[in-house]
Order: C-alpha cells, then sequence, then structure tokens
C-alpha cells in the first residue's frame, strides 16, 4: 500500500475516533460506568493488573485527572467523568494547608485553578471551602478542592491514584494510606531509589511510579532492592533509541512503561490535531507504550483502546 493511501486510512481512522469521542461525550457524560472500575482485593490483583505481559495491552493514565469542560483537573468530579466513559487511572498531586490537611493541587498557588488567589500554603482548610475550582478553559464550577481522604474514599474499588510528589513529608503519606488500608488502590511517584526503599520499608507491596529514563536512574532504582513487581517507569515522552534498551531491560524485570503526553501532544490546540499526533508518535516508537499518560485520557482511549 502507498503512502497516499495510508495517509487516506488514517484521515478516516481519526474521523470516526473523532465522531466516537463526540458520540461517547453527547451520551456517556452521566452514567457511572461501573465497567470501567478496578476492584481489587488483595495487593497481588494490582501487580497482576500493573504487570507488564509482552501482550500489547495499553493503559491510560489521567494527567491531573482529565481536561474537559465543566471539570476541573485534581476533582473528584473529573476522575468521575472520565471513568464513566473509559478504564483509567490517574495521577494527582497532594499539596498541604496552613493547618496541614492534605488537599489536590498542582500548583503552589490556587490562582489558574480557582476562584480565588495566593498560595495554597496561605489558607486553612476550612478557608478553602468556600472556593471553587475552574475548569481548564477557566469556567467557574461548583467543584471544589478535594482533601485526599476524600479521594482515597472515592477511588475504592474504582480505580488507582498515583501521588505526585509535592510538599507533603513523606510520613504523611504513609499514614494516611495506613489509616485507609489503601495500599490496593494508591501508587506513589518516586525519582529516587531511597525513596521507593523509604515507602517500601513501610508499605510493603504498594505499588511505586519511579522514573528510570537513563542508565543512571536504573541502577539507582535496581540497588534500592525493592521488587521491580512493585513498580511501574516512566521512561520520558517518547520511546526511541536513546532509551531502548532501559525498555528491553524493565520488561526483561516485568516492569510496564510509561511516557507522558502531557508536556508535548496535548498541547495542540484541537481534539483532532491531538489524536494525529498519539497515533503518529506510537507508530513511530521504537516499542509500543504500555502506558500513557495524558491531560485527554479520553482521546487517548478513543485512538488506542480497541487495539
Amino acid at each position: 500500500m502507498n503512502s497516499k493511501s495510508d495517509n487516506v486510512i488514517k484521515i478516516l481512522y481519526l474521523s470516526v475516533a473523532v465522531l466516537a469521542l463526540l458520540l461517547s461525550a453527547a451520551g456517556c457524560g452521566s452514567k457511572e460506568g461501573k465497567e470501567n472500575y478496578l476492584k481489587f482485593k488483595k495487593i497481588s490483583d494490582t501487580h497482576e493488573y500493573f504487570a507488564y505481559k509482552a501482550d500489547s495491552t495499553l493503559l491510560i493514565s489521567g494527567h491531573r485527572g482529565t481536561k474537559e469542560e465543566g471539570y476541573p483537573e485534581n476533582s473528584i468530579e473529573g476522575f468521575q467523568q472520565a471513568l464513566s466513559r473509559v478504564p483509567l487511572f490517574f495521577e494527582v498531586d497532594p499539596r498541604l494547608t496552613k493547618d496541614s490537611v492534605i488537599v489536590l493541587m498542582h500548583d503552589e498557588t490556587i490562582d489558574r485553578t480557582t476562584n480565588a488567589s495566593g498560595k495554597l500554603s496561605d489558607y486553612t482548610y476550612e478557608e478553602l471551602l468556600s472556593i471553587r475550582l475552574k475548569d481548564h478553559e477557566g469556567n467557574i464550577t461548583a467543584s471544589m478542592i478535594p482533601k485526599l481522604e476524600e479521594v482515597f474514599e472515592w477511588c475504592k474499588g474504582k480505580s488507582v491514584v498515583n501521588l505526585d510528589r509535592k510538599d507533603v513529608p513523606h510520613q504523611m503519606i504513609v499514614d494516611l494510606i495506613q489509616k485507609h488500608k489503601a495500599e490496593k488502590y494508591v501508587m506513589l511517584t518516586v525519582h529516587t531509589g531511597a525513596q521507593a526503599r523509604y515507602y517500601h520499608d513501610r508499605l510493603p507491596g504498594i505499588m511505586l511510579s519511579v522514573a528510570v529514563r537513563n542508565e543512571a536512574e536504573y541502577e539507582d532504582i535496581d540497588i534500592s532492592g525493592v521488587p521491580w513487581e512493585n513498580m511501574i517507569a516512566y521512561v520520558g515522552q517518547s520511546i526511541n533509541e536513546s532509551n531502548r534498551h532501559i525498555v528491553e531491560k524493565l520488561h526483561a524485570n516485568g516492569v510496564r512503561c510509561m511516557v507522558s503526553f502531557a508536556p508535548t501532544h496535548d498541547r495542540l490546540r484541537t481534539t483532532e490535531q491531538r489524536m494525529a499526533a498519539y497515533l503518529r508518535e506510537v507508530e513511530n516508537s521504537v516499542y509500543k507504550p504500555d502506558i500513557i499518560e495524558s491531560d485527554y485520557p479520553v482521546e487517548v482511549w478513543s485512538v488506542f483502546g480497541d487495539q
């Protein structure tokens, strides 16, 4: 088949995918989507779900939840909206209020994502109760800044939340997970082997999202002694010749490799542009990613979810 025919097929494919996405948005937004829920009875079920099996299955991570009109990032409403349409786990951002309550907020300040301003750490939790979140277009919604505890309660029997590293002390995270017995549905992002070891010693078996983009990072995680079966690995924005050997070593250890579209293709303006870029990225990858993290997880699923 010539390149012109290939391009025609791709355009038709993307047109169908966009139409499916629009129909999904129109008809599925209010549904609960229980068929997409992840229900793990024990920590070994979580390990099994995230393990690399060389079967071409793809998992999608909603970066800060999702970017959809009317649904703010890092909000329970946004998580539920996306999960009602596709199976997902979520990367979220825990931060501390002035009175040491853990809430979700990506930025140090609340200016971009709420109808208020200033540093989050200057507000008590009670003061945050009158503040409302904005969606990515700046529209004020009815959603409130959620406590991490509330996210744990929502998440149980539905999905997994991957806690990024912000300003919350490690031990506070450990204490909250232990309080809620949340090891089965919480993952922790770590950047070093020492961080991985800290959490593993206190929460044996909990899943970790580790940064393994090069040989030095691989060795640092490897010498931590934390079992590879407890991990997924972020390997960068793409899989290419520069990190191919790292991906092969991780796969040999049964570790799924994750790329993120958030800093790259997600910044394109239209749905059609983003979906075309997603398709090109995976087609040009040395290996197909095992996990894709995106601000637009429903769009990514529309392109790859049935493959």
